[in-house]
């Protein structure tokens, strides 16, 4: 089945609003409407399996161009509007696409002089809306292992990494997430992560699946407006990144305070939140679930989340693996590790994984080995089958030759009252090799307790001594990529 006819079988001919705000609202049968009269205009004209870049931000011109491009046969490229030019004209390269829709402010943007057709609006087709039906488009022996979308993100080389997701793929992890969050027709949800990115667009997914509504928030720095659509909206659930919820906890001056009658539940991915920030929240909203989520794009998105009535008895925990997927544990060889307590590197299959990366062999090869996928995740398993994150194999640094994870010393230091965040990151050392740095983000920088002092005395009293950071840096502002998630600054090492 094209994912199309499956996210929309049941809600295509709703007269309810789909999206909702003051800038722009959507009803299910109109967007329908217009998406399939748009993939008739693509199919026509085009053809099939092209590769369309998509470049705008969460709108309905996303959503209507979104759809029709993978109801048309064709593959959808959503790409970062604020996209960097050489990352860009990789993509467009790696890609050969002849044709782009992107947002009115972007079309003016010489390098899309590389592309045969660039369509800033949804293109006037001449068909009505009478004559169309899903037996235009009806293909019983539709191949669900056909590309659907590339998701790009950021390679280990510095070239973003095509990840290439199937209409299967989509389809399983959407019914999954369904399944766990229990989501219906009544849910509604605000929006805050790009669809550019894995996770917003499984936001898009299954509220479509459902008969669901969401509300587009694309600045979420704007706190008060965020909490007000919550409630203006009466919505049902919100999905962030770490940052966004150290915000809402740690800078704003309401949201502990607040009182949410509608929200059933939030989604935290994207990174591993330290547990007293989930402590925080659960202590000041005890009546909001929290679902803790871990996942990749190769994945689809998703890969484990943690049952809610487990998640203060077991802290810090990814939880387990979704609905349609397994997980295990193996060694540097390959071997599987069936030891409670024992770490290693975290692989899954299933119906989700990704068909590989485009135009990467060696960098598929590496990431798939005999139908796994192998996530760079360092993990260990309890006894009751519960997954410990504990590092990326890439963050290790080497201290004096011994391995250490950041994670561990910024759990300490985000213990501390006005802290917002903490980034460790290795600074070169003439003795040591490598040496640590803190990043510390403070809510008050005229808080006399937000110096060196007394991080130093704290990190003393709960770590070894080599994982007490030489060096502290003091800021008030996280940097934080459009996706929500923190972005490091490059050091010397």
């Amino acid at each position: 089945m094209n994912v199309y006819d499956y996210l929309l079988e049941e809600s295509g001919f709703l007269y309810k609003n789909f999206l909702l705000g003051n800038k722009e609202e959507l009803s299910y049968s109109d967007l329908y409407q217009e998406s399939l009269k748009l993939a008739r205009y693509l199919r026509e004209t085009y053809g099939q399996e092209n590769n369309i870049l998509l470049v705008a931000p969460n709108s309905s011109f996303f959503l209507v161009a979104y759809l029709a491009i993978m109801k048309s046969g064709n593959v959808c490229v959503p790409l970062n509007p604020s996209i960097e030019e050489n990352n860009l004209t990789f993509i467009m390269d790696l890609c050969k696409s002849k044709i782009a829709f992107v947002a009115p402010a972007l079309s003016g943007n010489p390098l899309w002089n590389k592309v045969e057709k660039v369509y800033d609006e949804i293109p006037e087709t001449g068909h009505g809306g009478n004559d169309l039906s899903l037996n235009l488009f009806n293909e019983d022996d539709f191949d669900e292992d056909r590309l659907a979308e590339i998701i790009f993100t950021s390679g280990s080389t510095g070239e973003p990494k095509g990840v290439m997701i199937t209409h299967r793929n989509i389809i399983a992890n959407t019914d999954s997430i369904i399944e766990y969050l229990k989501l219906t027709g009544d849910d509604v949800i605000e929006i805050v992560l790009p669809f550019y990115y894995c996770y917003g667009l499984s936001l898009l997914h299954t509220h479509l699946k459902v008969g669901g509504s969401v509300v587009f928030n694309n600045n979420f720095m704007f706190l008060g407006a965020v909490i007000n659509d919550m409630k203006k909206y009466k919505c049902t659930g919100f999905a962030g990144v770490p940052s966004h919820f150290q915000v809402l906890l740690r800078k704003s001056k309401s949201f502990k305070n607040e009182n949410f009658p509608d929200l059933r539940y939030v989604t935290q991915a994207g990174g591993k939140l330290h547990k007293v920030f989930i402590k925080e929240f659960i202590d000041n909203q005890p009546d909001i679930t929290f679902y803790v989520m871990y996942g990749q794009t190769e994945a689809t998105a998703r890969l484990s989340y943690m049952p809610p009535e487990f998640l203060e008895e077991k802290l810090g925990s990814l939880g387990k693996a979704i609905p349609g997927v397994t997980l295990e544990l193996v060694d540097e060889k390959g071997n599987p590790v069936l030891e409670s307590g024992v770490v290693g590197e975290l692989v899954a299959r299933g119906d989700n994984i990704m068909k590989g990366y485009l135009g990467d062999e060696e960098g598929t090869a590496d990431a798939l080995k005999n139908g796994w996928l192998h996530t760079g995740d360092l993990a260990y398993r309890d006894d009751d089958g519960f997954f410990f994150h504990t590092a990326r194999r890439k963050e290790i640094i080497k201290v004096g030759g011994r391995r250490i994870s950041p994670k561990e010393i910024e759990e300490v230091i985000v213990s501390i009252p006005g802290v917002v965040d903490c980034s460790i990151s290795a600074i070169f050392d003439e003795i040591l090799g490598e040496a640590l740095k803190a990043e510390v983000v403070v809510a008050d920088p005229d808080d006399p307790n937000m110096v060196e002092g007394p991080f130093k005395k704290l990190c003393g009293e709960k770590l070894a001594l080599e994982k007490i950071p030489q060096v502290f840096e003091f800021s008030t502002r996280m940097r934080i990529a459009p996706t929500g998630k923190k972005t490091k600054k490059l050091n010397s090492v």
